[in-house]
């Protein structure tokens, strides 16, 4: 039995705080780790209301940086030199600096903001709204919202073509994924799913894998076809999914694992076990691990997607969710945060 009663989540649950409690108001300079390149996860902890910054290669937090209004939805953008952040309790959607991880831009949204992804070569950031059925697109660099895209229910998850041709949000409350164009915005098709769909990614074959809460299942929908060609079964309240070595990772929130299946055949390979309430999870540009978050851990999880071993796992503020694309790897010379730590 899981109850949480301090706080709502944006997918209608609810929080008690569990945990290690870090409830912090200003940046904090957690650790002294060397300068090297590498990469790092940008965790948003609901919670506590702060985000931390993960070196994946030292296995350690580096910086926790606040940011109010309970933060779940998190976009990273390496070729807009931003990490975006959605606090749907503030309703506010929010630019930072990678390179300092300082706050440049911020926007109110009406309705209840909950998912987001960022399509770079157009400048386009897309942000869910729970509670009234559609996707705000807003201009990355103004930080205006310029169009509303009509959705099922309760949009949740977000994901975008690899060559940024298209754009799909899971509508939970529909059973169903919506899917649009890039850049016209022109709705393709909605093409139905397992029961309440809540994230979704796109896998390295252009395949949209799509996690349902209702059925413990993932849907695989083909773009091109606009039809699920594929549906797998996973653990008890899928939430995420992420890829590597040719295979997929579904982090299940209420047994604690990741379900793993081939993409080859579509196959299930393991079921590992993680921390507790596992959600947003996300591989290394590299592929060479496999970064999942504990929500009532307040860890993150970090597995070998080639030897299905978890290896360790990193603290990270309180109520950690992740929800989106939250890794980036940084060349030689290059870290985030600089000049802030």
């Amino acid at each position: 039995m899981r109850f949480r009663n301090a706080l709502r989540r944006s997918d209608g649950r609810s929080h008690d705080g569990r945990g290690k409690a870090f409830l912090l108001a200003l940046p904090v300079l957690l650790a002294s780790a060397p300068v090297h390149a590498g990469a790092f996860a940008f965790v948003t902890n609901q919670n506590s209301s702060d985000l931390s910054v993960l070196d994946l290669t030292e296995r350690t937090e580096i910086l926790r940086v606040p940011v109010p209004g309970k933060p779940a939805g998190v976009a990273v953008s390496q070729a807009l030199k931003s990490f975006f952040t959605v606090s749907p309790d503030s309703k506010t959607l929010r630019r930072f600096s990678l390179s300092t991880c300082t706050e440049t831009a911020s926007l109110q949204l009406p309705g209840g903001p909950t998912g987001i992804a960022v399509a770079p070569q157009h400048g386009l950031i897309f942000v869910s709204d729970w509670y009234n059925a559609r996707l705000h697109v807003v201009e990355a660099q103004s930080f205006k919202l310029i169009r509303e895209l009509e959705t099922g229910g309760a949009p949740a998850g977000i994901a975008i073509a690899a060559d940024e041709s298209w754009v799909a949000s899971a509508d939970r409350d529909a059973n169903q994924v919506s899917l649009y164009s890039l850049p016209g915005l022109d709705l393709l098709a909605r093409v139905d799913v397992g029961e309440r769909p809540f994230g979704l990614a796109t896998g390295p074959d252009g395949l949209l894998h799509v996690a349902n809460v209702g059925s413990n299942s993932v849907s695989v929908v083909d773009p091109s076809k606009r039809t699920v060609i594929a549906e797998v079964p996973v653990g008890e309240r899928p939430y995420g999914v992420a890829f590597a070595r040719g295979r997929a990772f579904v982090t299940d929130q209420y047994a604690d694992t990741l379900s793993v299946y081939s993409l080859a055949d579509f196959s299930p390979e393991a079921v590992l076990d993680v921390g507790e309430y596992p959600e947003g999870i996300q591989a290394t540009p590299d592929s060479s691990l496999i970064v999942s978050t504990n929500w009532f851990s307040n860890t993150v999880s970090l597995t070998d997607p080639e030897s299905l071993k978890v290896t360790g796992e990193i603290g990270t503020g309180d109520g950690p969710r992740a929800f989106g694309h939250f890794i980036a790897e940084f060349p030689e010379g290059e870290t985030p945060c600089r000049g802030t730590r």
